[in-house]
């Protein structure tokens, strides 16, 4: 993922709300979100070229997200794959706090990443740049290519629109939360980051929801756990910035 929105408890009728979007390169090789045939408990989507994915939940309400921390003088070669942070939480069986610590331990195995995983009753966030196991605490948090919360316009806007939305609304709509992260409008200048990519480049990534030449948000993604712990989990593709396709899927996490 690249932009993380979410809502953690704090609401009468649910534990957790996700509104995120994921982008990359038009030309990645993706698999829309499905349940695996080699891993059946998984819900995600796969990135083919190396197998991992960037958001997913299991049967028993195992969740995790990724996004990557965009720092263009660190090196990516040579480094492990990302993706399979998120699919290896989702595979094991250890607590949250035992698996970032032992992710921790092998922090440089990776280039900078974000990580949010856990359940809808406890999250934890890590970076391998901050390099400190926090809790996350009820409420509105976003995260997108640095730190969890880091004031970047699209990071304060999208959590600022989640909570609106959430204060405001009994029910949570997914088309409404789809909705809310195709905001393509760009920060202004005086706003932006600097990252290191240029002003040109900061501009481009600085919407909720990217269309560049060659890059972009591909899919976005709403995932909602009620108070009865049934999960609702939409995910709608996109190509160029056009609506393609869009999956959904209904269960109750098993005990």
């Amino acid at each position: 993922m690249c932009l993380i929105n979410l809502h953690f408890q704090q609401h009468a009728n649910y534990k957790l709300i996700v509104a995120a979007n994921r982008d990359e390169f038009y030309d990645r090789p993706t698999k829309q979100a499905h349940f695996w045939d080699d891993k059946p408990f998984i819900l995600a989507g796969r990135d083919l070229r190396q197998m991992g994915t960037w958001m997913g939940i299991t049967k028993n309400g195992r969740f995790a997200a990724l996004t990557n921390y965009r720092d263009p003088s660190q090196a990516e070669t040579g480094k492990r794959s990302r993706g399979n942070i998120v699919t290896s939480f989702l595979l094991s069986d250890v607590e949250p706090t035992t698996y970032l610590a032992s992710l921790k331990k092998n922090k440089a195995d990776y280039a900078g990443f974000n990580v949010i995983l856990g359940s809808s009753d406890s999250l934890y966030y890590y970076s391998n740049q901050e390099n400190k196991i926090r809790t996350i605490n009820g409420g509105t948090h976003g995260l997108s290519n640095h730190l969890l919360n880091t004031p970047w316009p699209k990071v304060t806007k999208g959590r600022d629109k989640l909570r609106k939305y959430v204060q405001t609304h009994s029910e949570m709509v997914h088309d409404d939360l789809l909705q809310l992260v195709a905001d393509a409008e760009m920060a202004e200048d005086h706003t932006l980051p600097d990252t290191g990519v240029g002003l040109e480049l900061e501009r481009n990534l600085s919407p909720l929801f990217i269309k560049t030449d060659g890059y972009g948000t591909r899919a976005s993604t709403i995932l909602t756990i009620d108070i009865n712990n049934m999960v609702h989990f939409t995910e709608r593709t996109y190509e160029g910035g056009i609506a393609k396709n869009e999956v959904s899927y209904h269960f109750k996490i098993s005990s």
